[in-house]
């Protein structure tokens, strides 16, 4: 019998019971990947970080890799920020990781919580006349595409968003797809909410990737660099959103809420 250790955190969490819910693992060496996807299902949690320490003569601390209890992932922001808190001594200003999809990426001790750096990933226009149906809810003013699955949808006001309900079963059979949906906010510069059913994700709590996406779309539609936002899922969680050049900064705070050990 193997054990693991086990900490479960809420990543982007003001208050208890709010923001997303990841486990974190350290890990000696890579298990088969075919036992990772086994501990994130068994997990079930939107995410399960998995990390390795690296040699000092990489460059980055630990190699990081991201599973929903379906898939793998390209980026987990949420779960980048629980391995932070997780893994920093507390003498530890920072924290860099490498992955295998999104390059190095970094968490910072800010203030009482944390700073995330991630790419800053643009969106372009495109056509989807069927699916804003599927989200239930007013038609969209814009919809945005970015390669790789992401698909961002513009809408008038915060009670837009928050009144969407989503098909889940027919998004989902539109594959691995990140739908965001977002507007302005009432009390946050804006609101999203964000859907990933062909994840295993009906609706993701708070989520980092979205928002490497939203802070370029936004900081140009508000013209400015920084700004807040809230992610307006059940559970919810605020987000400080700072763009600096080819990188997006997110701010957030973490809570441990479990410890324990995961047996193989």
């Amino acid at each position: 019998m193997t054990m693991l250790p086990f900490t479960q955190v809420d990543a982007f969490a003001h208050a208890p019971f709010t923001g997303n819910p990841a486990a974190v693992m350290p890990l000696d060496a890579w298990l088969d990947d075919d036992v990772l996807q086994g501990i994130a299902a068994e997990n079930n949690l939107a995410e399960t970080a998995f990390t390795v320490p690296l040699p000092e003569s990489a460059g980055a601390d630990y190699e990081l890799r991201w599973f929903t209890p379906a898939v793998e992932v390209a980026l987990c922001g949420h779960a980048t920020l629980a391995s932070g808190h997780v893994l920093m001594s507390p003498e530890q200003p920072s924290i860099r990781f490498r992955t295998r999809k999104a390059g190095d990426l970094a968490v910072m001790r800010e203030g009482d919580g944390y700073a995330l750096d991630l790419p800053a990933w643009e969106v372009a226009p495109t056509r989807r006349p069927n699916l804003p149906a599927l989200l239930g809810g007013a038609e969209p003013l814009e919809v945005h595409w970015r390669d790789g699955g992401y698909l961002l949808l513009l809408y008038a006001d915060e009670a837009q968003v928050r009144a969407l309900q989503p098909d889940f079963a027919s998004l989902g059979a539109l594959g691995d797809i990140l739908t965001i949906a977002t507007a302005p906010g009432r009390d946050t510069d804006i609101v999203s909410r964000v859907f990933a059913p062909g994840a295993g994700i009906d609706e993701d709590p708070v989520t980092g990737s979205a928002h490497a996406l939203l802070t370029p779309y936004w900081a140009e539609r508000l013209g400015q660099n920084e700004f807040t936002a809230y992610q307006a899922s059940p559970r919810g969680g605020h987000v400080g959103c700072r763009l600096e050049g080819e990188r997006v900064i997110l701010s957030g705070q973490c809570r441990t809420v479990i410890e324990g050990r995961f047996f193989l």
